[in-house]
């Protein structure tokens, strides 16, 4: 074989391979795991918790920072009414917080704008989740 078919084959080859090997796409429990809900409230004490050693960490003293550090009051964690967030989501999330730099995390605690990592954007406000 020669020439441009040998060319197809191959390119062909190369395709498959790199976009056929792995979940198809919306293929969520993925690897044989099962799909589990968030548990929303554990999730919340987590973030709390995440919040709190992150602002300590970085020095930052913003009333959300106290609010995270102070056991009485709750977390602010609240999710649109259609969202339904998984367990992984919340994972992910609490790994790109532990992640952040302390410039990005003073954005994420802000009290005037706050910012949200995009690992966090479980469901948009107004949108489908």
């Amino acid at each position: 074989m020669k020439g441009p078919r040998k060319r197809h084959l191959l390119l062909a080859a190369t395709f498959a391979v790199l976009f056929g090997a792995g979940p198809t796409v919306g293929d969520v429990g993925g690897c044989g795991a099962t799909v589990e809900p968030l548990d929303v409230a554990r999730f919340a004490r987590a973030r709390k918790t995440v919040d709190c050693e992150r602002c300590t960490d970085c020095a930052l003293s913003t009333q959300r920072c106290k609010d995270a550090c102070d056991p009485k009051v709750p977390s602010d964690v609240a999710f649109p009414a259609r969202c339904f967030p998984l367990y992984h989501d919340g994972e992910v999330c609490l790994r790109a917080l532990l992640a952040a730099s302390c410039t990005d995390y003073a954005l994420y605690v802000d009290d005037q704008v706050r910012e949200v990592p995009s690992e966090c954007e479980f469901c948009r406000e107004g949108g489908d989740p």
